[in-house]
Parts: structure tokens; sequence; C-alpha cells
């Protein structure tokens, strides 16, 4: 109905635009005649509207432009971005024309600018005028999804009507016109699951949605437009995901397991995993395992892997062998999360029998009778044997075990073990050194071989020192004890107390006394294991003493008493009015050297004694060489003999000292070695001396050489004053020719050569001539 009335407004509203411009035309004309008044001109025009996509051929006619001018020159323009392109007018009568189908979806409407011209100078007759031509909209387009493929997700089992996901399509045509932009939609692929209202909202049409029967669904909604309309549509994919919530049980994955475990696994180790099959997501496993039928409980216990959602057996305690060498239990397992609900009944429980089986393994010795504390009386020297320990072996071959030592605590021989485990001190413990004295002690199997095992445990055998009163008390003061020399009489000097390295005995406190009466001071007893030294008489007299040692006897009540004296050092020293110490004597301070100090020092003074005397020795052996007027390196280790004559002087032969060496040692004369002379029969008139005199003047030599002890001993002896009887060639020697009161004449030298020329020439001068070398 509004539509209807729309139009025909339209229709009239240019008749009573044209009655109202003959109107005005007329009182125009009538005025002009009777007046010269001028009247405003206006421009008349109806509000133009277009169809889109009109199917009739162009160009289409749009409306009509006009003015209150009356000229016959006049002329219409269109100006505006569209002018003359699309649309056009007629320059006499103001049809405005549109020379194109026009889109509504591209452009709903228009603007330009009317203007009216003097076609002679194209003067304006009147001033331009904008106004607008708008598109009226037919149902020409298709409600359009905004995407091609939605995606949606509902928790599987949900009840009916359960919102999934929303889509949306779009119409391109004018929302304002009744029925061209509704869009209705449906469900054409998949609606025995979902449904979709007008809005676009998927729901849930079925409540027994399982994500584990089928995880996800993939429909297809047509999107049209108003009911009744028989205009195309456009389809999009919904693809609806089933969340997974808790409703299902876990299954095991075998009706039995069965497993081996040597018995030394640790506790808390790991025996083996049971595996079970939960058809829920991950995040909804949540095992849990439990002992149905079994009296191992408190041996075994099961804990979920909860990454794996298995379950781990452990032992809670130390597995045996040979005492139970196979365990056997039925175990089930069960989800305390899962949602009721939906749980689907008739379920079987899941229960399943678990085998261990126990191996044996060689294990080390078991220690028993734990734990080993001993006591014993501090330097006991009756108490040897403390104790003893104890292991045996668990497994069936029940070896001999042997026991060692390890550690100890404090580090030392001071407790002992046999090799059958038996606790000995070697000599007694002392309490003040250690109260308490700790070892590790080692079991170890003997093997068949009588080798020791490998595989070894330990013990801890804990000493404790019981304490003996063997220490006296020791006195103890925290400052030096001084006095006025015009102190009163009960002038306290100074607090004494007591340590004892023993125990405190349950007693009584330490006892003060002083060891004579017969002095200026005295003891006064506090009861609280201190003492006052006070004043006696009074007055000390620093010219008689200015230093008072102070014998106390200290007591410790023990069992037996034991007590020491003590000496204390009192200084008597200047005080002015106010008691204040002026001066006093510094005492002399006691410096106490260590016995390893004391050691080093008697060893540095022995090695720099030992070096001195080296070095006298050294000078007086250099002083007597050089009275001897020889050179060191005159001393040899050869003897030289001269029994054969050679080539001179220079001629010499090794004699070996070793062979004179042993003959004095063994006391004989060495036997006379023939010379290779021996054979050769000598003149009779050379003989002097007989066989062996050579070896016997060499011994008469050696024995002056030891006996003189003026000289230091040499190892080389050498003879130039003795020719020997025993050469073939006789004397050829100069050393007694000096003194030979022959008359032989040595001319005959000169005839033997140049070599003899020197020993021509001395015994071919006169004994009276001087002669010159």
């Amino acid at each position: 109905m509004k539509h209807l009335i729309l139009l025909f407004s339209l229709f009239l509203a240019p008749a009573f635009a044209y009655k109202e411009g003959q109107k005005t035309e007329q009182n125009f004309s009538s005025s002009n005649n009777t007046s010269h008044k001028r009247f405003k001109r206006a421009w008349i025009w109806n509000q133009m509207h277009i169809k889109e996509e009109i199917d009739t051929p162009l160009p289409h006619h749009v409306g009509k432009i006009m003015s209150s001018v009356r000229n016959n020159n006049a002329k219409y323009i269109l100006e505006g971005e569209y002018a003359n392109i699309i649309f056009k007018v007629e320059e006499d009568s103001g049809d405005v024309y549109a020379f194109e189908r026009l889109d509504r979806e591209k452009k709903a409407e228009y603007e330009l600018t009317a203007l009216i011209i003097d076609r002679r100078n194209n003067q304006s007759l009147e001033p331009p005028s904008k106004f607008i031509i708008k598109v009226y909209d037919i149902n020409d387009n298709v409600p359009v999804f905004v995407q091609k493929v939605f995606n949606g997700s509902v928790p599987e089992m949900s009840p009916v009507g359960t919102s999934v996901t929303k889509v949306t399509a779009v119409d391109a045509d004018d929302p304002t016109v009744t029925g061209h932009a509704t869009v209705t939609y449906q469900v054409i692929k998949g609606d025995e699951y979902f449904t979709v209202d007008d809005s676009g909202v998927i729901f849930t049409t079925r409540a027994d949605l399982d994500r584990e029967n089928q995880s996800t669904y993939e429909i297809i909604v047509k999107a049209k437009d108003a009911p009744g309309s028989s205009g195309d549509s456009s389809t999009a994919t919904v693809i609806i995901t089933l969340t997974d919530i808790n409703d299902n049980f876990p299954v095991f994955k075998h009706p039995s397991f069965h497993f081996k475990v040597p018995e030394n696994v640790s506790v808390g180790g790991e025996v083996g995993r049971v595996k079970v099959e939960d058809v829920d997501e991950p995040q909804h496993r949540n095992t849990k395992y439990s002992f149905v039928r079994g009296d191992y409980r408190d041996t075994f216990e099961i804990v979920a892997n909860p990454f794996t959602n298995e379950g781990i057996i452990r032992p809670k305690k130390p597995l045996d062998f040979e005492k139970v060498a196979e365990y056997k239990f039925d175990i089930e397992a069960t989800d305390p999360t899962v949602d009721l609900r939906y749980f689907k009944s008739g379920g079987s429980r899941s229960i399943s029998t678990v085998t261990i089986e126990v191996t044996d393994v060689d294990e080390p010795p078991v220690f028993t009778k734990l734990p080993y504390d001993f006591k014993v009386r501090e330097n006991d020297p009756e108490k040897r044997t403390l104790g003893s320990v104890w292991a045996h072996d668990p497994d069936a071959a029940k070896r001999k075990i042997r026991f060692s030592r390890r550690r100890a605590s404090p580090n030392g021989d001071y407790i002992r073990i046999s090799d059958t485990g038996i606790i000995q001190i070697p000599k007694p413990l002392d309490r003040e050194f250690s109260a308490s004295y700790n070892i590790t002690v080692a079991a170890q199997e003997v093997l068949e071989d009588g080798q020791l095992s490998d595989r070894e445990s330990h013990a801890q055998v804990h000493v404790i020192v019981m304490d003996v009163n063997d220490n006296a008390p020791e006195l103890v003061y925290l400052e030096e004890p001084r006095v006025c020399e015009n102190a009163a009489p009960g002038k306290v000097i100074v607090r004494i107390s007591a340590t004892d390295k023993d125990e405190v005995s349950p007693r009584g406190f330490f006892k003060y006394s002083l060891a004579t009466e017969d002095s200026n001071f005295s003891l006064i007893e506090n009861y609280d294991n201190t003492a006052n030294i006070t004043v006696k008489y009074g007055q000390f007299n620093r010219e008689l003493a200015k230093i008072h040692y102070l014998p106390v006897i200290i007591s410790d009540n023990g069992d037996p008493d034991l007590s020491s004296t003590n000496t204390l050092v009192i200084s008597v020293c200047k005080c002015n009015e106010k008691g204040n110490f002026t001066f006093c004597e510094e005492k002399v301070q006691q410096v106490g050297v260590s016995i390893q100090a004391l050691v080093a020092i008697f060893i540095c003074i022995f090695t720099i004694i030992v070096i001195v005397l080296l070095i006298l020795l050294r000078k007086r052996h250099k002083k007597d060489l050089s009275g001897l007027g020889r050179n060191v390196a005159e001393i040899h280790e050869q003897l030289v003999t001269y029994d054969e004559e050679g080539g001179g002087e220079m001629d010499t032969t090794s004699y070996d000292v070793s062979v004179l060496n042993s003959v004095r040692k063994n006391g004989i004369k060495p036997e006379a070695v023939p010379s290779p002379y021996a054979q050769i029969q000598k003149p009779s008139g050379n003989i002097t001396s007989g066989a062996g005199e050579m070896e016997i003047m060499i011994e008469v030599k050696k024995d002056e050489a030891d006996n003189d002890r003026d000289l230091l001993p040499y190892d080389t002896l050498h003879i130039y004053g003795y020719e020997g009887a025993e050469s073939i060639a006789e004397s050829l020697s100069s050393l007694a020719s000096g003194s030979s009161d022959s008359d032989i004449d040595y001319d005959f030298l000169n005839d033997w050569g140049p070599r003899f020329k020197m020993l021509a020439e001395l015994y071919g001068s006169e004994p009276n001539e001087d002669f010159v070398y």
C-alpha cells in the first residue's frame, strides 16, 4: 500500500508543479503589463528516479528539468561526474535520459548540476541547481555466505538443541525494500544430526553423538531470499567437531602380565609396566590401579604414569629369592573422574593378573645384630678385645665371610678387626685425644678358589671411650694479676678459675688452696668453680720484691682426686691516689720452642760444623802437597819399574798395584815370576843380587811410606835410586855415575850417533871443567 501511495505521489508531482508554474507565469505576465516589479525565478522539476537493470532498449527516460525562465534562446546543460557520460539532457525540453543500464548494488544514487544558459552568449540565465537521481532496487541478488567453510564444535553426548556455531550470508539488495534482503537458511546435508534457524545458528537434533564413534561431521547449509521467493540460493560447508568428555573406563590390553626381576632390585625401582587402553583423549585419562586379590599389596605398589597412562609396578620393600621366588596377584584399572551421566552401562570390570618371578643373584653379605656400639674405659691396659661383628651369606651357597677395615675416624691404627670379625684395640685409648672412634667394616664372601668376592657390604662400628680422671685441673685467669703497693687488706687482685680435660665431676666444684700461708696473699673460694686472690696484710714493698710468685693448688674432686700446683705471677705496681696503676715491671716473657724446632736447629748446627771441618781438612791437604813440592798430577795409580833397560827413561811399563796390595794384605811374599830375560844366561860377574830382590825392596819402601805419619798416603810409588842386577844390559843409568872412580874412557860414545851426543859430552868432560847446558 505504501508503495502504491509513493508511486501515485510521484505521478501527481509534475502536474502540481506545472500548475504552479502556469500560475506564476500568469501572475508574472499580468504584473509585467501593469508594472515593472521584478520577481525571483526558480527551477521547476520533479524528483528523479529510475529502476536498475531495465531491460528495454537504451536510452531510458529519467525525468525532466524545467525553469521559470521564458527565453527562446534558453538551453539546458548538465554538469557533474556522470554528466554527458551516463546521463544526458535534451537542450530544449530538459528531458534527462540514461544511456547505460544502472546497477543499484554498484551505485545507488547520482548527483548532477543543472544549468540554463543563453545559447547566444553562453550567459547563465539562472543560478545552477543540484539534483539527485536515485536508482530503484529490484531483487536481483542471491544471498552469499561470508565464507565458504565454517567450523564449529560441540561436546559429545550433548542434549538436543545445544548450540554449535553460527553461519552468515549477505544479500546485496536494498534492505529497505521488503523481501529484497531477507535471508533464510536450511540444512540440506546432515539434517538428521543438526538444524539451523533463520538467524544462522546451528543446533543439535540428537543427544547420542559419540566422539568415539564419529568425531567430525560435515554438513551443507543453503541460504535463500524470503520464503516464497523463487530466486536463486547459495550454499556453505560447516565442519562440526565433537569434543571429548571423560565417558570411558580404561581397559587392560592383556588379560595377564608376567615380569622377571632380580632380587636385588632397589626399593622404589621399576619391576614392570602394565598397559591399558582408554579411548578418551589424553587429558581425560586418569587411570587408577588397585589390588583386587593377593596378599602382596604391602610388598608392591602400582603408580600411574601421567604421560603414558601405564601402571608402573614398584617394590615397597626388598625382595628375597630365598624367601619368596614368585608373586601373583590381580589388579584392576579404573578412572574415578568418569562423568557418570554419560557412562555407558554394561561394560565389564577391567581386571588383569600379574605374575612377578624373582631371580636369584649373588648378593653381598648381610650384617646382623646391628648396630655395633662398644664402650671401653680410657687407658685400660687389660682391655684388648671389645667384641665382634657378624655377617652371613644370604645366598644358598652360604660362603664364609672375611672382614676387613675400610675407613677409620680418627685416622690411625686405633681400632683393628680380624678376618673373623673380632674388634680389638692394640693399645689403650685416650679419651682426651678422641672421645669416640669409628671404623667402617667391610664383609666379603670367600669364593671357592680362595679369592674374595668383589661384592661387599659395610657396617659402622662405634667405640665410645669412657672417661677416667687422669688429668689434673689447670689454672685459668683472664687478666694479668697486678696489685698496688699500697693496697688495703681484702683488696681483690684477680679472680681465678680452672679447666680440666676430663669430664666435669658430678660431685662438686674445683677446690682451691694456697701452697703456703707465708705470704701477703689469701685465697677465698666463691663456690662457683672460681676463687678470688686478695691482699692479706697490705702495703707491699717494691724495694724488696716487685714480682711475687704465688703457688695455687687446684683439685678436681674426681675419683681418684687429682690436683696440680700452678704458679700465679703477681706484679706489684705503683698507683695514684685513685688506685689506678701508673707503673708496673714487665714480666720476663717465656718463649716456648717446640721439639720440632729444636731438632731443626740442631741439624743446622751439625751441618755447619761438618762443612767447617771439611774445609779445614782440605786446606791442610793442600798445604802438605805444597810442602812436598809436588803437583797433584804426579800422583798416579801406577808403579813404574826399571828392571829392564829400554830406549831411555821415556820407556815405562805399567805395574798393577793390586798385585802388591794383595801380597801385603795376605802377609806373604809374592812368588817370583820369571822375567822374559830369565832364560838368558847372564855373566857371573854381574850377578849381585838374588831372585826376588826387586819385590823385597818394594815391600820395604811401602812399609816406610805406611809408617811415615808426617806425609799423606799416595797411590803411586816412584823409585829411581836402585838399579836391579837382573838386567842383561847392565846399568846405563847416570844416577850414580858421578861418584864412580872408574877409569873407563867414554869417548866411544861419540861414535854411537846423535842420540848419545848429550851422554858423550857429559862423560867426556873433565871433572873440574864447568859444563854449561
